[in-house]
C-alpha cells in the first residue's frame, strides 16, 4: 500500500512539473510582452576579491545582454521594442546544488528538481516581483583558478547557473556566457561539437550563407565561437561580436519553424 502511495505521489509531482514546464515554455516564448530576467550573483569561494567585485556590480553591467536580446529579436521580426528586461538582484548566499560530471539520467533528473527548488528559495527577494528566468552567476576569483566549471541553462524551471570570473577584464565575456545560458532556458540547443568545440555548420554559423564562408565576422550565440577558417575558431570578446542564427531563432519561437 505504502509503495503504491509513494509511486502515486511521485507521479503527481512529475505531472505538476510537466505542466509547469509546458506553461513556462508557452508564457516565456510567446513574445507579446518583455521577458523578465533576473541576475543573482554568488561568491562561490568566499573570496574577498569576489565580494568586492560583486559589490561593484550595477544594473549597467548587464545592459548589453538586454540590448543584444532586444536587437536580435527585432532583427528576427519580433514586434515589441523591448523583448527582454534584465535586472540585477542582491547577492545570494546559498550555493546551487552541484551536478557531478558524468552523472546518469536519474541523477540529472534529481539535480534538475533540486535546482528548481533552489531557485524558488533564492529568487524571491522581499517586495520585488520574482523574475521569469533566474540566472545564478557564480563569480570566481581568477587567482584561485584559471578555469571554471561548465555553465548550464535549464528550460525546465527557467533557471541557469553561470560560472564567471570576478574581474572587470572579463565582464563582457562573462555576459556572452550569461546570454548563452538564457537562450538555453528558452529552448535553444548547443550548436558546437562537444568533442572539439567547433561550431557546427550551418546552425552554428552566424552567417552560413556568407561568401566566402571564412572568416565569419560573428559568433552564433549557441556555438560560442566564430570560425576564422575551417580549422580555427575564436571566442567572442563581447556580445557586439555575436548574433542569433535562424536555427536558434526558430527554437525560441522568434521565427516560424
Amino acid at each position: 500500500m505504502w509503495r503504491t502511495i509513494r509511486i502515486g505521489f511521485l507521479l503527481f509531482v512529475l505531472a505538476i512539473a510537466a505542466w509547469s514546464t509546458f506553461y513556462d515554455r508557452l508564457s516565456t516564448t510567446d513574445w507579446d510582452e518583455p521577458l523578465y530576467i533576473g541576475i543573482f550573483p554568488i561568491n562561490p569561494e568566499g573570496a574577498g576579491s569576489s565580494d568586492a567585485y560583486i559589490e561593484r556590480l550595477t544594473q549597467e553591467d548587464f545592459a548589453d545582454i538586454a540590448t543584444f536580446i532586444n536587437e536580435e529579436a527585432n532583427r528576427h521580426g519580433i514586434a515589441i521594442p523591448n523583448a527582454a528586461r534584465v535586472v540585477l538582484f542582491p547577492e545570494v548566499q546559498e550555493k546551487p546544488p552541484v551536478l557531478a560530471p558524468g552523472s546518469g539520467a536519474l541523477s540529472n533528473l534529481w539535480w534538475s528538481l533540486k535546482m528548481r527548488l533552489y531557485a524558488r528559495r533564492n529568487a524571491r527577494p522581499p517586495r520585488r516581483a520574482p523574475p521569469q528566468v533566474r540566472i545564478f552567476v557564480q563569480y570566481h576569483d581568477p587567482s584561485f583558478s584559471r578555469s571554471v566549471p561548465h555553465s548550464v541553462g535549464l528550460q525546465k524551471g527557467l533557471v541557469g547557473v553561470v560560472h564567471a570570473f570576478a574581474t572587470d577584464a572579463m565582464s563582457s565575456a562573462n555576459n556572452v556566457v550569461i546570454a548563452h545560458e538564457i537562450m538555453h532556458t528558452l529552448g535553444a540547443t548547443d550548436k558546437y561539437d562537444p568533442a572539439t568545440l567547433a561550431p557546427l555548420y550551418p546552425g552554428g554559423y552566424a552567417e552560413p550563407d556568407k561568401d566566402p564562408r571564412y572568416p565569419q565576422d560573428f559568433a552564433e550565440i549557441m556555438a560560442g565561437r566564430y570560425p576564422v577558417d575551417a580549422r580555427t575558431f575564436e571566442m567572442p570578446e563581447s556580445l557586439d561580436e555575436v548574433l542569433v542564427g535562424d536555427e536558434t531563432a526558430r527554437e525560441i519561437r522568434w521565427i516560424d519553424p
